[in-house]
């Protein structure tokens, strides 16, 4: 099992941050890959459970189940049930926190998962995915 970690300062406060991501459905909203997604079978997108079904900008389609979810800890963790990718048992968890030395937010974001492409997994999902969801936060939330 390996994992990642990435983890960035984001220059805008915690909850603005937060009502950017909150919506478990709202990747297409913000990161830069991500093409569209639903819902499967209507539920709210924060109910521990739902499942989330997005395609990816290169055509991809992912799956992927919210495990938990916290308002007040600012953070989602969710498991990919169905993935282009070659990874199982996929766990991840995206967390922000308020900076208190100013009004930014400490974002990060962390998987572990096995994979027969460690190093080819490392980049995307570190750099491509984790990272390139940052850079597109901070650029979206640019004052």
């Amino acid at each position: 099992m390996i994992r990642i970690y990435i983890s960035s300062v984001i220059n805008a406060p915690a909850n603005t941050v937060w009502a950017t991501i909150r919506d478990f459905n709202g990747l297409a909203d913000w990161h830069p890959g991500v093409a569209s997604s639903t819902i499967e079978n209507g539920e709210p997108s924060d109910r521990i459970g739902c499942v989330r079904n997005f395609t990816l900008n290169d055509g991809g389609n992912l799956r992927e189940r919210l495990l938990a979810h916290s308002d007040i800890e600012r953070y989602h963790t969710y498991s990919i049930l169905d993935s282009p990718m070659p990874v199982e048992n996929y766990i991840a968890t995206l967390r922000l926190r308020e900076i208190t030395d100013g009004h930014g937010t400490f974002a990060e974001w962390s998987a572990e998962f096995d994979t027969g492409a460690e190093s080819e997994m490392r980049d995307l999902i570190g750099q491509g995915v984790f990272q390139g969801g940052f850079d597109a936060l901070k650029e979206a939330l640019k004052a």
